[in-house]
């Protein structure tokens, strides 16, 4: 399980990050689409790591929202 950011774009497009996986981001159409897509990011991501025998980042943010 991994946590995710998503927010909307400056292009009218949906960017998700994962933060516990440095420079894992995925984009989409809307919020489900970019969701959609942030998932099979991170299982390539964690695929690529366990291919080249390196360890997989523990998922270790914890979140807040700020209102201001």
């Amino acid at each position: 399980m991994r946590q995710i950011v998503v927010h909307p774009g400056e292009d009218g497009c949906w960017i998700a990050e994962c933060p516990s996986l440095p420079g894992c981001i995925s984009q989409g159409k809307d919020r489900g689409n970019a969701l959609e897509n942030i998932k099979e990011a991170i299982e390539g991501y964690i695929a690529a790591l366990e291919e080249d025998g390196l360890s997989v980042p523990e998922d270790h943010f914890d979140t807040m929202l700020v209102a201001l």
